[in-house]
């Protein structure tokens, strides 16, 4: 199945491809409060957005990503972004029951998600993994989706174990961080089997927000 072109629509957002049309609408959403990202890489200014949503597209054209632009359903109005990435497909010998045909990932990451300043602590976090996890785990079928942030990133860990993200534990060292020091990650998961019970959790989240 194709990453190519994923429209995922809830009832206060819809996630879009990330596309340049959408550089404008980042640009504003994240000049809001720019100190709010500092463990986050969110693109500051015009030519950083244009960079941000080429990458983006480049790395959908290879299939190890999809990315969205999180839009406000009510009047369209671009508040942020988030994406799959890290889309691994395994090497499963022929005729293993767990072969996909269809070039689905077996598993995947959920990550550089970040919202405008207006949107924070709103309905737009929980239904945006709502939609991705769904889409996820019931139309790839995946077996994991991992989520990672920086370790100092209280507030990302704590919206991470809210939506039912596992702690795995401490990746040391793991990868640049958004301050371009060395970062140490948390590292969560939901598994598979996890999921119905994560669902409903979101499900009673999203209508009460």
């Amino acid at each position: 199945m194709s990453t190519q072109e994923l429209l995922l629509v809830g009832r206060h957002i819809r996630l879009e491809p990330l596309s340049h049309q959408h550089i404008d609408g980042l640009v504003t959403a994240a000049s809001t409060d720019p100190a709010l990202y500092r463990w986050s890489p969110v693109p500051q200014g015009r030519d950083e957005a244009t960079c941000y949503v080429d990458t983006a597209i480049s790395w959908k054209n290879d299939g190890s990503a999809a990315a969205f632009a999180i839009v406000r359903a009510e009047d369209g109005i671009v508040i942020g972004s988030t994406r799959f990435y890290d889309l691994q497909r395994w090497a499963w010998p022929a005729g293993h029951p767990l072969v996909r045909d269809n070039g689905t990932p077996d598993v995947c990451e959920i990550g550089y998600t970040w919202l405008a300043r207006s949107a924070v602590r709103t309905y737009a976090n929980t239904e945006a993994k709502l939609l991705m996890l769904t889409h996820a785990f019931e139309i790839w079928r995946v077996l994991r989706v991992c989520l990672h942030t920086d370790v100092r990133n209280e507030r990302s860990r704590a919206a991470i174990e809210r939506i039912g993200g596992r702690f795995e534990g401490i990746l040391r060292a793991h990868r640049m961080a958004a301050d371009l020091t060395v970062r140490d990650s948390a590292r969560f998961s939901i598994l598979a089997a996890e999921w119905p019970a994560v669902k409903q959790k979101l499900v009673q989240l999203n209508e009460r927000e």
